[in-house]
This record gives C-alpha cells, structure tokens and sequence, in this order.
C-alpha cells in the first residue's frame, strides 16, 4: 500500500544554518586547496588567500557558536547513554543519530584545531594590520603548533571522505535534500526517527 503524500514538510535545516554549513565547507576546502596544493607542487600565490579564508572561517565559527548556544538546543548534539542504547538496539533516534553526532564532534574538534593554531599562525602573516613576527612563539611552539594544523589537515580530508560518501548513500539522500533545501517529510521522519523525540519545527508546504 502506498503511502499517502502529504501536504506538510518537516523543517530540519533553518535557512541559516544551511548557509554556515554550505560557507564553512567552501572556507574548509578553499583552506585545504591552498594548503596542500602548494606541498604538491602547484605554484600560485596562495599565503593571502589561505589567511583570509582563515579568518572568515574563525567569523563563521564565532557565529555559530554564539547561534548554538543562544538560539538552538545545545542538548541535541549530546550524547548520551540512550544514544548508545538507541543505537544497540537499532531504535530510532531523536533529530541526530549517533553516527550524525559523532561526525559533528569529529569536524567541530578538527575545525577549531585549525582555527585554533591557524590564529597563532598569523602573527608570521604581513596583512595591513601588523607586520609578522616569526619568533612572537618559541620554536618548540611553534613546532607544535605546526604539527596540530598539519593534523587537522590531514583529519580534513579523511572527515570531508567519510562525510560525502555518507550523503551521497541512497538511503541517506533525505539529509542531503534537507541540508539543500531544509526539510524532510513526514514520511521520512517517522521512518528514520522518533518523532517524540524531534526537536525540529513543522511547517506547511511552500
């Protein structure tokens, strides 16, 4: 039997978080094009447009922890024991899934150790407002701090991997629609979640 269309949409995805997520991954592969590239052999003026894009990535993140805390439900992205038990038993989930969580964490820790360390690394940057100072940190420092951007880097690409594989499955293309366009149906959450448990907003169809 065919299950009946319905007129409603499910809003997953506010058109503000879809616009940080789509600018923090153009920052995150715009940042690893002008980073790696070069190692590789590739030529081009790259310092200026690696330490802008940096900076826009660290505006981004301020935003969106600001938005995560005073706007959203912090307690959505824990994880707690029931996700664990949710997860066992193959129970539906709230409005993220353990697997959609721990990916989050994932790119959260790899981004703000790039932010992080890239911020310290600018203090070896000419911009128009200061001149570098190669030695404002101690060498060991500074090979440390190098050390931690290098393995964000490389964590980048394993997560960015993982991360489109993940949208691009079949099964998974509601999530990619409603990172695009925000919103599933209510076939789809009550097939893949516990609508109990949603923290989202319905709303009609457009």
């Amino acid at each position: 039997m065919q299950t009946p269309v319905s007129s409603e949409r499910v809003m997953r995805h506010a058109a503000v978080d879809r616009a940080f997520h789509g600018l923090t991954g153009l920052a995150v592969l715009t940042l690893l094009g002008t980073g790696v590239l070069p190692v590789l052999g590739v030529k081009f003026s790259w310092v200026t447009i690696h330490w802008i894009t940096g900076v826009l990535l660290t505006l981004l993140v301020l935003f969106h922890l600001v938005r995560a805390t005073f706007w959203q439900k912090l307690r959505c992205m824990w994880i707690g024991m029931r996700d664990l038990r949710d997860t066992l038993r193959r129970a539906p989930p709230g409005k993220y899934s353990l697997a959609q969580k721990l990916m989050h964490h994932a790119m959260s820790a790899m981004v703000l150790t790039a932010v992080a360390t890239g911020v310290c690394m600018l203090a070896k940057v000419d911009t128009p407002w200061w001149k570098r100072d190669p030695y404002f940190f101690a060498a060991d420092t500074w090979g440390i701090i190098y050390v931690l951007h290098g393995l964000a880097a490389l964590s980048a690409i394993t997560l960015i991997m993982i991360h489109v594989y993940f949208a691009l499955l079949p099964e998974k293309r509601l999530y990619l629609r409603a990172m695009w366009r925000g919103w599933i149906t209510p076939a789809e959450l009550a097939a893949n979640h516990d609508p109990k448990r949603w923290q989202g907003q319905r709303g009609k169809r457009s």
